[in-house]
Order: structure tokens, then C-alpha cells, then sequence
């Protein structure tokens, strides 16, 4: 059975766990901004080339039996 909590208690409870919380600085809010930016265009060229290079393997096959 769950040990009951009042309102009261719920609200200490919740404000101490936050208190724990280690908040990023400015700094590093940017930087890991700026690199989940760089990383998404890498990822996106990446993706673009592969799909180019699938659909002129599938022209040249389909070219093949066309």
C-alpha cells in the first residue's frame, strides 16, 4: 500500500528535488545548440547523397530491364 502524501508535503517534497537540479549554463546551452545543428545537416547531406545514389541504382536497373 502507497504512503499518502498531503498537498503540503508533496509541495516540500518537489521544491527540495528541484533544488537538486544542476541547470546548464548559457554557455552551454549554445554550444550543444550550435553542434545538434551542425550534426542534423551532416546527417541531412549524408542522407541526401544515399538516397541519390539508391534511386540511380534503381533508374540504371530498371533502365536495364525497361
Amino acid at each position: 500500500m502507497a504512503a499518502k502524501t498531503n498537498p503540503f508535503q508533496f509541495i516540500q517534497q518537489t521544491r527540495a528535488e528541484i533544488a537538486k537540479v544542476v541547470w546548464p549554463s548559457r554557455r552551454e546551452v549554445v554550444l550543444t545548440t550550435v553542434m545538434v545543428f551542425i550534426m542534423a545537416s551532416l546527417f541531412a547531406v549524408f542522407f541526401f547523397f544515399v538516397d541519390f545514389l539508391i534511386r540511380m541504382g534503381l533508374e540504371f536497373v530498371l533502365g536495364l530491364v525497361g
